[in-house]
């Protein structure tokens, strides 16, 4: 189970991740909100907990973000504020259960066990750049309304720009998301399916949408 601890007091993120760890999660950390979204839309996980005043972007506005971009993992959000708006508030915007400072740990992890039971919520997770668009449920992707048959490494690396539009990924991101960390091959088969990818996304309509940014790695815009 891969948790995501998102909070800025180290002591906090200390004491949450040996609890959790000694509970059998895998945990990752964020300290402010921008790193978060970042590592929510580019790797897996299946439950997180998100505190709401965080450096950077807030932990609604990561929320908010997330959503909006396909991800489904489970989200419990903590606070230290006290007050039914934000409860209110945290679960209007997409989060799935909301936990108040200070929290008994027993509590918290009961809390994470019954999200883990009852799964990501159904949402729309509909990506679209331009005219381009993927359809995250059924994988399907589509250009001006036509479909286009895309293999899984091909649809993968489409999925994982398209989570961040206009923001470049290197060779090694895209191999560590698409191949595993493990990879020990050539990382230039990422240029191989990004010439096949812009075969079939970019070339039959006359567009540019996949873009190389020289000495860093791919975009789509």
């Amino acid at each position: 189970m891969r948790a995501l601890i998102v909070e800025d007091e180290p002591g906090i993120v200390s004491y949450l991740r040996r609890h959790l760890e000694s509970e059998g999660f895998v945990v990752e950390t964020a300290g402010d909100g921008d790193v978060a979204l970042d590592m929510l839309l580019t790797r897996p996980y299946d439950v997180v907990t998100l505190d709401i005043v965080l450096p950077g972007m807030n932990g609604y506005e990561v929320c908010r973000r997330a959503r909006e971009m396909g991800v489904v993992a489970p989200i419990l959000m903590l606070t230290a504020k006290d007050g039914a708006y934000d409860e209110a508030d945290a679960l209007e915007i997409g989060a799935d259960d909301f936990l108040r400072k200070p929290f008994s740990l027993v509590v918290l992890v009961a809390r994470l066990r019954a999200l883990l039971r009852r799964g990501p919520a159904p949402r729309a997770q509909l990506l679209e750049v331009g005219d381009l668009a993927i359809d995250t449920r059924t994988h399907m992707v589509t250009r001006s309304g036509k479909a286009i048959d895309l293999t899984p490494r091909e649809y993968q690396i489409l999925e994982y720009l398209m989570r961040t539009p206009g923001v470049p990924r290197s060779k090694v991101e895209i191999l560590e998301y698409v191949w595993g960390p493990d990879f020990l091959g050539d990382e230039n088969v990422v240029e191989v399916y990004v010439r096949y990818l812009r075969r079939k996304i970019d070339a039959p309509f006359g567009l540019s949408t996949l873009k190389t940014v020289r000495g860093v790695g791919y975009k789509v815009e």
